[in-house]
């Protein structure tokens, strides 16, 4: 890891947990975020495909992203087509609020930098439409599909104090060097076996309409009323 970049947190941690803030508008020039989507820029590129900065432990709203021809070199030509996986470059976005397009959804396996030498299947949306502030501060708003939107799916979920274990199929989580192991066979009590690819089946998590961060922190308040 190179100087005055910090190592990911690992599941277990608080910072993984919490509903991050969102980013004022005005502090986007400042140095301390700039310096921060430096650093996730640099450790995303080193180590993954996106990062969130809850990752880096630093609770605010901020995630990165990126796919090359490099980094996914060793996904096979048919993997890669059954995915929509396509290089794409590095994008920053401040205060992401994603909506699904569609009812379409996808199960491939995933991993996390934070639940390090693990995969499980898990059921995402298969387009996405993200909006959100570039690192420069401008709008952004586009239409995501395939592995990009799984990759902002999974990023802005961490945003939210959710981790893809969270949403995995549990049967099929495994270690790393077992990915190509056969998936589980159908079972009396947990039912038939999750089928890799895409389906018209929406993901068990998809909402009617995308969750602002305070939406987020008024629930998790609520829960911790309840708790009393």
């Amino acid at each position: 890891m190179a100087k005055g970049q910090r190592e990911v947190v690992q599941a277990g941690t608080p910072a993984l947990r919490n509903v991050a803030r969102e980013v004022d508008p005005s502090r986007i020039d400042s140095g301390e975020i700039q310096e921060l989507i430096a650093e996730m820029t640099s450790v995303c590129r080193a180590r993954g495909v996106g990062l969130a900065a809850p990752q880096l432990g630093t609770q605010l709203r901020v995630i990165v992203l990126e796919d090359t021809t490099e980094g996914m070199s060793d996904v096979s030509p048919g993997d890669r087509a059954a995915q929509r996986r396509e290089p794409f470059p590095m994008k920053v976005i401040i205060n992401p609020v994603l909506s699904p397009v569609g009812d379409a959804s996808a199960a491939f396996y995933e991993g996390c930098l934070s639940v390090s030498g693990y995969r499980a299947v898990v059921r995402r949306h298969l387009r996405v439409k993200c909006r959100g502030l570039g690192g420069d501060g401008s709008m952004v708003d586009f239409e995501a599909s395939g592995w990009m939107a799984r990759i902002l799916q999974h990023e802005v979920d961490h945003l939210n104090g959710v981790l893809y274990t969270d949403r995995m199929e549990s049967r099929t989580f495994r270690r790393v060097d077992k990915i190509n192991e056969p998936l589980p066979p159908d079972h009396p009590e947990f039912g038939t076996t999750v089928v890799l690819g895409e389906s018209s089946i929406a993901p068990k998590s998809s909402a009617a309409a995308p969750l602002s961060a305070d939406d987020l922190e008024n629930r998790a308040k609520m829960g911790r009323r309840r708790k009393r």
